[in-house]
C-alpha cells in the first residue's frame, strides 16, 4: 500500500494525478467565515460560523435560518464561534457541544456550552467550561473539541497571544489540552491535582492548537498548533506531557527576534512534524475511510497560507512524507473532516463547504 502511495505521490507532484482521480463539489456556500462542520445521523450537517451563527443543513446542503437559542459570543480578532461536536450518544440524547469565545473585551476565554438540539435550535443550553483565568485579548483561543472512546471530552485552548508564561503554568487553562466529563466535571485519569496543577489539564505548553483528531484504529490523539513566525507543529498527545511553548520552539517572533534559542530540551516532547516557514494549519483529520484507501492512517491538515491541504503520510507513528492536495481550490482551508462514507469535507474562509470524492 505504501508503494502505491509513493507512486501516487510521484504522479501527483508531476501533475499527472489530479481531477482524474477525485472530484470536488460544492455542498453549500454563502457562509460568513465558516469554522467547523459535523455530521448528523440523517445525513445532514451542522456548520458554525465565527460571527456567531450555527446552521443546520439538509443532506443535499440546503440551509435555512441560523439556529435559535445559541449563546452570545465575543466576535473580535480571532474570537467567535469555533468547533461543534455531537455527543457520542446523540441518537439517544440529541446533545451537542459548542466551543466559542465567551465574555467581554476585558475578560474573555474559550468556553464550552452543552445544549439539546431541537428542530429550531438550542434548548436547555448550559456553560460547562470556561478557561481560567480570563484574558483581555481577542486572540489565540484554540477552540477544538474531541470525544475520546471513554466518553470524556478534550478541548484545546490557546495562550491568548500576550500571555506566554501561561502555557507552562499547569495551574492555568491557557495553552492547554483540557479533558472534562461530558457535563464539565473532572474525570478520573487526568495527570494533575490541585497541588501540582489544575485537575482539568491534560497536556501543556501549547500556543494556539486549531487541529485535534483521533485515529479510530489506534486511539492515538494528534494535535497541531500555530507557531509564531515558523514553528507550526503536529504533536502526538499524551497525559501530562509538556510540548514546550514558549521555552522550546522552532519559530521566531514576528519581528525576527528569538522567542527562545531552544528547539529541544529534556522533558519536552518533540513534535512529530513542524513547518518553517509557517503553513498556518487549521483543521485536522485522520483518514480511516474506504474511499481513498491509499491514505489509511494518514493526516489531512488544512494549510491557510498556501490555500491547500497537506497530506502527512504516517508510518509506524512517524511522518515520513508530505504532499499538497486540492490546491486548485485556491481558497483558505479552515476545517478538514472525513465524512461517514470516507468523503473529505473542506470548509473555506471564503464561505464554501466542499466535498471531495473518488471518481
Amino acid at each position: 500500500m505504501k508503494k502505491l502511495f509513493s507512486l501516487f505521490t510521484s504522479l501527483f507532484m508531476a501533475g499527472v494525478v489530479n481531477a482524474a482521480d477525485y472530484q470536488i463539489e460544492t455542498v453549500a456556500e454563502g457562509f460568513e467565515l465558516p469554522w467547523s462542520i459535523d455530521f448528523l445521523p440523517d445525513g445532514g450537517y451542522l456548520v458554525t460560523t465565527r460571527p456567531g451563527e450555527i446552521y443546520r443543513l439538509s443532506p443535499d446542503g440546503e440551509k435555512g435560518e441560523p439556529l435559535e437559542g445559541t449563546p452570545a459570543t465575543y466576535f473580535a480578532g480571532q474570537g467567535g464561534y469555533f468547533d461543534i461536536v455531537l455527543h457520542p450518544d446523540f441518537g439517544e440524547n440529541d446533545t451537542v457541544y459548542l466551543a466559542y469565545a465567551g465574555g467581554t473585551p476585558e475578560a474573555n476565554g474559550t468556553t464550552i456550552t452543552r445544549a439539546i438540539l431541537a428542530e429550531s435550535g438550542f434548548v436547555d443550553a448550559e456553560v460547562i467550561f470556561t478557561a481560567s483565568p480570563t484574558k483581555d485579548t481577542p486572540l489565540h483561543y484554540g477552540g477544538k473539541m474531541l470525544f475520546l472512546p471513554d466518553g470524556t471530552l478534550m478541548v484545546t485552548t490557546g495562550d491568548g497571544f500576550q500571555y506566554r508564561e501561561a502555557p507552562l503554568d499547569k495551574s492555568s487553562h491557557l495553552g492547554k489540552v483540557i479533558r472534562i466529563n461530558d457535563d464539565g466535571s473532572t474525570p478520573e485519569g487526568n495527570p494533575f491535582s490541585g497541588e501540582d496543577g489544575d485537575p482539568l489539564v491534560f497536556s501543556y505548553g501549547h500556543r494556539n492548537p486549531q487541529g485535534l483528531a483521533i485515529d479510530s484504529e489506534t486511539g492515538d490523539v494528534y494535535l497541531h498548533e500555530h507557531g509564531p513566525k515558523g514553528g507550526d507543529e503536529v504533536n502526538l498527545i499524551s497525559a501530562g506531557a509538556n510540548y514546550g511553548w514558549p521555552a522550546v520552539t522552532y519559530g521566531d517572533n514576528y519581528t525576527g527576534a528569538y522567542v527562545s534559542p531552544l528547539k529541544q530540551y529534556p522533558g519536552v516532547t518533540d513534535p512529530l512534524h513542524y513547518w518553517v516557514p509557517s503553513v498556518a494549519p487549521s483543521g485536522l483529520a485522520v483518514y480511516r475511510g474506504e474511499m481513498f484507501p491509499e491514505w489509511q492512517g494518514d493526516l489531512l491538515v488544512g494549510a491557510l497560507v498556501d490555500k491547500e491541504v497537506r497530506l502527512l503520510e504516517m508510518d509506524k507513528g512517524e511522518v515520513v512524507n508530505e504532499m499538497p492536495l486540492f490546491s486548485e481550490i485556491d481558497q483558505r482551508i479552515r476545517d478538514v473532516r472525513v465524512g461517514p462514507e470516507g468523503q473529505v469535507y473542506l470548509l473555506t474562509d471564503e464561505g464554501r463547504i466542499l466535498r471531495v470524492t473518488a471518481k
